[in-house]
């Protein structure tokens, strides 16, 4: 949720005790610049950050922001990661741990990292250089290890108490009630049943919670009883539940087969040991008391899952971010879980508290996602696994570029946004197993990730589909679009027009009429932004006379259309240019398209700023900044930000121009770059910001452009898109 300024996970359920841990973390947050919480998982960490964050946060004039590590399987997006939890979404080519510096350079914010034990030595090396370089920071991490910075001050992590403190206790009746209203701890015994529970779970909260989830199932008698006998048993440490259970309902696991559980003597992945990986984790000598106590209950919470249950638990672990009912059977069906039967699974496991479920989105705890990752290799299923999840983000690219001009349009934008990290994982998976999936993945999605500021990663993976092997027809030409286009959007002018022209001759090869227009594009904008309008306008026209056959609301032919209008404005054509806006603007309102809408509202405002019109000017603005704003797109803010602050200098405002000039100027620093746009904004934002500063004066003017910059970038627009003039 937001904070006052910045980003913190919301606490969806009752947080219990930690009262000293608290005090602890506080002292520890004013005092030092890095701060550890460690411990073993389950024991509460990442709850404790929360709130120590949201206690925390109107200490520091730029809030606090949370970054979830968990979901990376290695260091690969970690910077990216750390950047989009911060609001960097950077445009340039620099190295982006040089970005992160220089944005957070001046920043007075708490940044918190969550489950950082899997990337210590990455976490560690990327802390010390923004700690060294941005003196305002001050870091929380959790991780079930030290990350062995220098400077780092470690907090351990405790359970909560069992003996004397009635927290354990709090934590299970809360966790009931919150599954049954109606359900507590009146009945004779129950009180005594449920410490019995917690003392035999040595206060581990995740434990407390997957046993309270059970009462549904049980009694708090029973399940005291049943769990005094499974903690009782010796070697009972997770209680694999053999062909009776899940392994039963797995396609070819009627009998010991390669890559099967064979018992308790088998081998996991490393075949020559002469135990499996899960009794491995109940064993004294490999894993901490309190982790094996965790693992056993994990263990039996597992057991109470029903087979299906159980196969979904280990299915959905390759997905790393939250999903919803669809992509789960996308990702799960096969053989005895049919799509119906996933949706049953997964409420069930939701029940179980497995899964946590918040409106129509679900997740995973990540030591719960690690418990049946290791079920998914014992069943020999992690490769159809890694199918399944690749075919199934793959056919959501599909579906997001073919929708991209419709009336969903944002919300494909945000799913592509939002899923980033499945993405990712998905095309990792498919340029190891599957070529031209990787090249026809990379080259759908590779447009919204540059408008969504993944700049660095739709080149990298545009380079390593190209690179992967042979590629033909519209698949090779929207790869070597979307390597242009990012690099446009860089500033790479000389590989943007060198990608162009690659482009170009492909798709007239191909005779691939929406591969032209899409070169047309990204031509076209390397020539405005070079200074060769007449250029773009004559190569647009062409095509688009060329290409009559795509029909009008084809994304390629919109954009290729709003080339011909930025030419025209550039050439001080600005009746013709007006009128073409005007065309274009109305052709994406029929379809619900935002994002070339919003740049066709870019040239309204600049043109009747350009004829003396600025009250229509600022109106076109703010009307380009609502579309932006939806999409999330924070250059295309940066440009509106710019235009409306011209605007309103254009009305006298001076005081007003320069709080929104200043805002402008944040969301340039979000891109990475100084002010951008075609070459005749330039002098527009000179002569605008002389009129402001002529209004009020220098000094206010400074004021006003300062509390701007100062102020949270959402604020801020905010502040902007009200169309009151305060003159």
């Amino acid at each position: 949720m937001m904070t006052k300024v910045g980003y913190l996970p919301d606490e969806t359920t009752s947080f219990v005790g930690r009262r000293a841990e608290l005090a602890r973390l506080h002292t520890a947050l004013t005092t030092r610049r890095m701060t550890t919480l460690i411990g073993p998982g389950g024991v509460g960490k990442t709850r404790l950050a929360v709130r120590a964050a949201r206690v925390a946060a109107d200490r520091y004039t730029d809030g606090a922001w949370w970054a979830d590590l968990s979901p990376l399987p290695d260091d690969g997006l970690l910077l990216p990661t750390v950047s989009d939890a911060v609001g960097l979404a950077d445009h340039t080519l620099r190295m982006p741990v040089e970005a992160l510096c220089e944005w957070l350079g001046d920043k007075h914010l708490l940044l918190v990292l969550d489950s950082a034990e899997h990337l210590r030595g990455p976490c560690s090396h990327l802390l010390a250089e923004i700690l060294t370089t941005s003196t305002g920071l001050t870091v929380l991490v959790t991780s079930r290890q030290p990350l062995g910075t220098r400077g780092e001050y470690v907090i351990e992590v405790p359970p909560l108490p069992v003996d004397g403190a009635p927290d354990a206790l709090q934590l299970f009746a809360d966790r009931l009630r919150a599954a049954d209203p109606r359900a507590g701890l009146d009945a004779p015994g129950d009180e005594a049943a449920a410490a019995e529970i917690c003392r035999r779970l040595e206060g581990i909260p995740l434990a407390i919670e997957l046993a309270a989830a059970g009462i549904g199932r049980h009694s708090v008698a029973q399940l005291a009883a049943r769990i005094g006998t499974r903690f009782d048993a010796r070697g009972a440490g997770l209680g694999a539940p053999g062909r009776s259970g899940v392994l039963a309902l797995a396609p070819g696991f009627g009998a010991p087969g390669p890559g099967a559980p064979r018992g308790a003597g088998a081998a996991g992945d490393d075949g020559d040991q002469s135990t499996a990986r899960l009794d491995l984790l109940a064993d004294a000598t490999v894993w901490p008391r309190r982790h094996r106590t965790l693992r056993t209950a994990i263990g039996w919470s597992h057991e109470l899952c029903t087979p299906l249950e159980r196969l979904l638990w280990a299915r959905l672990t390759p997905l790393r971010t939250d999903f919803d009912e669809e992509v789960a059977r996308e990702v799960c069906a096969g053989g005895p879980l049919t799509p119906d039967e996933v949706d049953r699974a997964l409420q069930g496991l939701v029940a179980q508290s497995v899964v946590q479920r918040d409106g129509d989105r679900y997740r995973m705890l990540d030591t719960l996602r690690e418990y049946g990752r290791m079920w998914l290799t014992e069943l020999g299923e992690a490769r159809a696994a890694a199918d399944r999840h690749a075919r199934s983000f793959l056919g959501l690219a599909r579906r997001a570029h073919d929708g991209w001009t419709g009336p969903d349009q944002v919300s494909w934008y945000h799913k592509v946004s939002d899923t980033h990290l499945d993405l990712c994982a998905a095309l990792e998976h498919l340029l190891a197993h599957d070529i031209e999936g990787a090249q026809e993945m990379a080259g759908r999605v590779g447009f919204f990730w540059a408008c969504c500021g993944h700049l660095s990663e739709a080149r990298s993976y545009a380079r390593r589909a190209l690179d992967a092997g042979p590629v033909d027809g519209p698949h090779r030409t929207r790869l070597q679009w979307v390597l242009g286009v990012a690099a446009l959007l860089q500033g790479d002018f000389a590989t943007a027009e060198k990608y162009g022209a690659l482009c170009t001759a492909g798709a007239l090869y191909d005779r691939n009429d929406e591969g032209m227009l899409g070169a047309a594009y990204l031509s076209g904008l390397t020539q405005l932004m070079t200074g060769e309008p007449a250029a773009a306008l004559q190569a647009a026209g062409r095509v688009l006379r060329m290409a009559e056959s795509v029909p009008a609301d084809s994304a390629h032919r919109l954009r290729c259309h709003l080339i011909t209008v930025f030419a025209l404005t550039a050439l001080g054509r600005l009746t013709e240019s007006e009128a073409a806006a005007t065309t274009l603007r109305r052709a994406c309102e029929r379809g619900g398209e935002y994002w070339t809408r919003s740049y066709a509202d870019y040239q309204l405002a600049l043109i009747a700023l350009l004829q003396g019109r600025p009250a229509a000017s600022a109106a076109h603005a703010r009307s380009m900044l609502a579309g932006k704003h939806r999409l999330r797109d924070s250059f295309g803010i940066a440009l509106g930000l710019d235009i409306l602050a011209a605007a309103i200098a254009a009305q006298g405002a001076g005081a007003q121009a320069a709080r929104v000039y200043g805002t402008g100027h944040a969301y340039w620093r979000m891109v990475g770059h100084p002010q951008r746009g075609t070459p005749e904004l330039g002098p527009v934002r000179e002569r605008c910001e002389l009129q402001a500063r002529a209004a009020v004066g220098d000094e206010a003017y400074q004021r006003a452009f300062e509390r701007g910059q100062s102020d949270n970038a959402e604020v801020g627009l905010a502040a902007a898109l009200r169309t009151e003039l305060q003159l």
